[in-house]
């Protein structure tokens, strides 16, 4: 499971193109694929250890709509922090408000927003569960009009969910941009957990997660950290509980999910470009 991110990290470390950016000097490769069985693991990497408490309360962020960069300072999730607090702690229109009100116009993070814009979590929930066989069931954060009032462009833009014949839930998701040291290992565990809650409020099994990368990264101020991480050797991957109603993913709550024996090396620590 472990081993084809690692292989992306030593990659990157001994082929990356060295290119000047917005945010910094980095080792780039175009053009990713990464597969995880979610019936057999959870992918959160044993590599280094995890942030899960920051990976669940994000997707919960999401889920519920808000761009109210507080309610994460709020839980001690300070991720949003360097993007957004020169705008008062206001994300802009990202990821969960496209998630929730996708058209709706945007007129900051304390408005209420309900009824405005097309719920897309809704709306593939009711085609998991009526229409599994379409080929519509596409979540999208990808607004062009919007972009400018965004603290950040969403880098995961949209994601395909797939019911097959065994009653299992897959999801194919595209990362135009990948921080791989830092952000990929939190986009990995964050769409097998969307996957998993998806499948659960559905009464779906989980399949396949697929994650296709664009633009792989390796920030220079990285390489050293993400070199000691390449040559770890990972532990047997954790496993997933989920213990909540079905009554609306925007209901999520940190208590509701658990990962079951996870063994992991010790913390990496490297900084966040902005």
């Amino acid at each position: 499971m472990e081993n084809q991110y690692l292989n992306l990290l030593h990659t990157l470390l001994t082929k990356g193109e060295r290119r000047e950016t917005r945010s910094g000097t980095v080792y780039s490769s175009f053009g990713h694929k990464l597969s995880f069985d979610l019936s057999q693991y959870f992918p959160l990497l044993t590599t280094k250890k995890m942030f899960f408490k920051g990976i669940v309360e994000e997707l919960a962020w999401f889920l519920r709509g808000s761009t109210n960069v507080q309610e994460l300072r709020d839980k001690k999730v300070h991720i949003w922090d360097g993007n957004t607090a020169d705008r008062g702690y206001d994300a802009g229109p990202v990821y969960g408000f496209q998630w929730r009100h996708f058209g709706a116009p945007y007129t900051g993070c304390t408005a209420d927003y309900t009824g405005k814009g097309q719920d897309q979590i809704k709306r593939i929930i009711e085609l998991i569960r009526h229409d599994p066989g379409s080929r519509r069931i596409l979540l999208s954060a990808w607004n062009p009009q919007q972009q400018h009032e965004m603290a950040l462009p969403p880098c995961h833009v949209s994601y395909q969910f797939y019911v097959d014949s065994e009653n299992k839930l897959s999801c194919q998701m595209y990362q135009r941009s990948a921080d791989v040291f830092l952000g990929l290992p939190f986009n990995i565990a964050s769409t097998a957990l969307l996957t998993h809650l998806i499948a659960h409020e559905t009464d779906r099994k989980v399949g396949m997660l697929h994650i296709v990368i664009g633009d792989a990264h390796l920030y220079e101020e990285h390489a050293g950290v993400a070199a000691i991480q390449a040559q770890r050797v990972p532990h047997v991957p954790p496993t997933l509980t989920i213990n909540r109603e079905k009554d609306g993913l925007w209901k999520l709550k940190r208590s509701e999910v658990k990962v079951e024996n996870y063994r992991c090396h010790e913390a990496l620590k490297a900084k966040m470009a902005v």
